[in-house]
């Protein structure tokens, strides 16, 4: 692999693999891999992927959380998504390692569909790592560090800041707040990479660099964006740090980039 995260025909790489994973977190694949195969297995599931920081091998214990796609055969229904959360609070309460645990439920049918292909496909193929089942990845493209690409994983941020609000007005407790504080750092972060990966000619998902390489391109934000970075990692209670991103930073991030990539084509 070259640098910027590309195979040497200037595709993106895919991010993760199994080898990757620290003996710290062995365990929990482990069991992530059993519990998904006992709940799933058979005409449920079609394939199951881990992403994020454990299959990078960046994880950190006790800080880092476990994040898991399946990809089910069919849509998926209220008793998919029940199971998933006992999945969810059983690996959360067995193992001190992670700290939270996040599963993802999506149809093949979704995952392989021309709307997805530059979002749901692009995130299987280049950020996911197989974990049980036919690899989906198979049937989609090679992606490269577009401009479509960009709006079409992140150029919706416009639409999710009032939820975000939403649900800063509802949080009540410090969980609560570091819960979203975690997801909003992140989406953030990645947004802000987006928006100059066209430039910069490359991927990373790491949030410290992406943090940095956005700074490049916007010095004038980059310190906001790097307190984003720090909650992406280490969530804080603090609603104070939470109202920067969402009503400072992610306003100006999210005209930004509709100006330069446009908006995500609107889904179903």
């Amino acid at each position: 692999m070259k640098e910027r995260g590309l195979d040497r025909d200037g595709t993106i790489a895919r991010e993760g693999a199994l080898d990757r994973v620290s003996a710290a977190f062995v365990p929990v694949v482990d069991a992530a891999r059993a519990h998904i195969t006992e709940t799933f297995g058979g005409t449920r599931l079609h394939s199951a992927y881990l992403y994020g920081s454990i299959p990078r091998g960046t994880a950190t214990p006790g800080v880092s959380d476990l994040d898991l796609q399946l990809a089910l055969h069919d849509e998926p229904t209220e008793t998919d998504r029940a199971d998933a959360k006992a999945i969810e609070a059983l690996l959360d309460r067995a193992f001190p390692q992670i700290d939270g645990v996040g599963i993802l439920l999506t149809s093949t049918r979704v995952l392989l569909s021309d709307i997805e292909r530059h979002d749901g496909g692009f995130f299987i193929a280049c950020l996911c790592t197989p974990l049980l089942g036919p690899d989906l990845a198979e049937q989609l493209p090679l992606y490269r560090p577009t401009a479509l690409l960009a709006r079409e994983t992140n150029g919706d941020l416009a639409r999710v800041l009032p939820h975000w609000r939403a649900k800063a007005a509802e949080a009540t407790t410090e969980a609560d707040h570091r819960t979203l504080s975690r997801l909003v750092g992140r989406r953030i972060v990645r947004t802000g990479f987006t928006l100059i990966m066209p430039r910069w000619g490359g991927w990373t998902s790491d949030l410290d660099q992406s943090a940095e390489l956005f700074g490049r391109y916007y010095p004038e934000r980059v310190e906001q964006m790097r307190v984003a970075a720090s909650l992406g990692r280490a969530p804080s209670p603090d609603p104070a740090v939470l109202g920067i991103l969402i009503n400072d930073l992610g306003p100006w991030l999210a005209a930004e980039y509709t100006a330069v990539h446009g908006e995500k084509v609107p889904r179903p």
